[in-house]
């Protein structure tokens, strides 16, 4: 009876107590969530009942396992108690990352709550969402080097390991100077301030919005929804638009090409009336104004402005839309138009048009 009972108390009672302080936990973090509304943090911590109750799952298995004496398992002890080593080492690491993790975002959530400018925002974002892949990337290689430690083969080793890991370093270095560029680049962009998450840039020609920073590369969402996935060494080593940098507010031109005879006068009246119908001017500036002339044509520029990219090019395309519709409607012959004449003969006299069989004299 006692064979049958000693292993159920061991193995029942580690697990019943690891769902108790789960519930238990949990319970608590609820109620310091529901009287501290000001900050995110303990609901956060909510999302580590999991880990956490694998990691003391882990440690009680890993210590009381050996007292449950069970006989048909005596001969697999030594592996099973491996396992459960390996098995708290990673629950131990995960519970670690999690935390990390709702700190951070809890600081950041505040932080943005609290900032009323959306570079800075921006900026801080971006910088958190390095640090965190650091910490994960860190946590993860002292996890797996803590994992391979607890095998006694890889104690032997250790020696010869250490030896000849300047030689490895020098090498590994070598192969992989543009991954440890990228890497130090993407830790430069970072600190540097030099592009952040939600940034309107322009690179390669490509209009689009920063969406992505890692370590490695940068992905940036363009107007028509495509990702131009780039290394992170492209901003540090090539210059590119930046327009958000800053401040988010830009001014935008519309230019028009038209005839000498164009009502310039009303042409800036009804530009002024577009921008008032208009919920996307920002209301800080505009201007038109005649800014080149050629034999032709004269060349009009209309100067917008708004609060951020997005809104500037919608009131470039309301104005250039709407002015040039009024320009047909009331003014048409402001538009631009091509001069013809008839070429002279070689005799001096101008050719005319031949009449159609259709045309004949009555």
């Amino acid at each position: 009876m006692e064979n049958v009972l000693r292993p159920l108390i061991v193995v029942g009672g580690s697990v019943v107590l690891t769902l108790l302080v789960g519930w238990l936990a949990d319970v608590l973090l609820r109620r310091a969530d529901s009287r501290h509304t000001e900050t995110p943090l303990w609901g956060l911590l909510r999302r580590c009942r999991v880990p956490l109750q694998f990691t003391l799952c882990a440690a009680m298995l890993r210590g009381t396992f050996p007292q449950a004496r069970i006989e048909t398992l005596e001969g697999h002890a030594a592996g099973i108690g491996q396992a459960l080593t390996l098995v708290l080492i990673a629950s131990s690491a995960w519970l670690v990352v999690r935390i990390a993790t709702v700190v951070v975002e809890s600081s950041y959530s505040r932080y943005a709550a609290a900032t009323r400018d959306p570079a800075r925002v921006r900026r801080v974002r971006t910088q958190v969402t390095l640090i965190q892949r650091v910490v994960i990337a860190v946590v993860a290689v002292v996890a797996v080097a803590t994992m391979l430690l607890t095998f006694p083969a890889m104690r032997t080793v250790g020696a010869s390991m250490l030896a000849s890991a300047g030689v490895l370093g020098i090498v590994a270095g070598i192969a992989a100077q543009s991954t440890l560029g990228n890497l130090f680049a993407g830790l430069q962009i970072a600190f540097g301030d030099m592009v952040r998450i939600g940034d309107t840039v322009v690179v390669d020609g490509e209009w689009g919005t920063v969406e992505e920073i890692t370590l490695t590369f940068l992905t940036v969402r363009t107007w028509d929804e495509r990702r131009i996935t780039m290394p992170v060494s492209y901003f540090t080593a090539k210059p590119f638009e930046n327009w958000s940098r800053g401040g988010v507010q830009m001014t935008g031109t519309v230019f028009f090409h038209l005839d000498h005879s164009a009502p310039v006068p009303e042409l800036r009246k009804r530009l002024h009336h577009i921008l008032r119908e208009c919920p996307e001017w920002d209301g800080r500036d505009w201007s038109l104004a005649v800014t080149d002339t050629t034999p032709t044509t004269v060349v009009v520029r209309a100067v917008v402005t708004a609060k951020d990219a997005d809104d500037v090019w919608t009131v470039r395309c309301v104005v250039r839309e709407q002015l040039i519709a009024w320009l047909r409607d009331h003014h048409p012959y402001a538009l631009p138009r091509i001069a013809t004449a008839q070429a002279p003969s070689v005799d001096g006299e101008a050719l005319r048009t031949p009449r159609s069989p259709r045309d004949g004299s009555r």
